[in-house]
């Protein structure tokens, strides 16, 4: 089970119902119809770019997919181009050489089982080589308009931070706000929560003055003013 224990900063008990739906109308008031930033163009090539972003930044995936992708967009294709070959697309991006060992794997056990196709099933999906929980949720949501809330290291912290839902694994977490947040913004969520947590509610340097729902966080650290970030930081 995924943990980020060493994460968790103590918080207060979570926001009540209201104060939740609240939070997200301004979320979505902000950003009415958020978007992946991940770069793809097919269900397929969202499942390798997920795969690809484990430990590693978006722009950096996309930096290598784009011209991946526009060779190699189905599995077909993929298997085609060879390990060797999805290695050096990729090789900029950490764990390179597991990842695309990954890739080329589950490109072949789409083709034997599935048809080529991408499933639209949780237990189907987790059982490709890199592919967790939350792969499959960021796959489900993002592809095929599931409501899963999949929960990342900007979700986690955001989680306990305000707190929506405090817990102490991302398993947890997610299973947490899946049950609270009300259906009209189950969608969206991931999208909302994880832009949020990647440009305001910073792991350093959350930009509280800046935030849109500083009102209604109960975070005891809350920054005053916008600290400006060092050399090296």
């Amino acid at each position: 089970m995924p943990a980020l224990a060493a994460g968790v900063e103590t918080s207060p008990e979570p926001v009540d119902d209201a104060t939740l739906v609240e939070i997200f109308s301004r979320l979505r008031a902000a950003d009415p119809e958020p978007r992946s930033e991940l770069e793809y163009l097919n269900p397929y090539t969202l499942l390798v770019a997920v795969v690809l972003s484990a430990q590693a930044t978006d722009k950096s995936v996309n930096l290598a997919t784009a011209p991946l992708f526009a060779i190699a967009d189905t599995p077909q294709k993929m298997l085609d181009l060879g390990e060797e070959q999805v290695r050096h697309f990729i090789r900029t991006i950490g764990l390179f050489n597991t990842k695309a060992k990954n890739v080329i794997a589950l490109s072949r056990i789409l083709l034997e089982r599935h048809g080529g196709a991408v499933p639209c099933e949780a237990e189907a999906l987790e059982v490709l080589p890199g592919v967790g929980t939350k792969t499959a949720s960021v796959v489900l949501n993002v592809a095929f308009g599931v409501p899963r809330i999949a929960v990342d290291t900007h979700i986690f912290r955001v989680s306990n931070r305000i707190p929506l839902f405090s817990a102490a694994t991302t398993d947890k977490v997610q299973a947490g706000l899946e049950a609270r947040v009300p259906e009209p913004f189950r969608l969206n969520a991931h999208h909302w929560l994880i832009l949020h947590g990647r440009y305001i509610c910073k792991a350093r340097r959350p930009e509280c003055p800046r935030c849109s729902i500083a009102d209604l966080c109960r975070y005891p650290s809350k920054t005053t003013a916008l600290t400006p970030i060092s050399a090296g930081d």
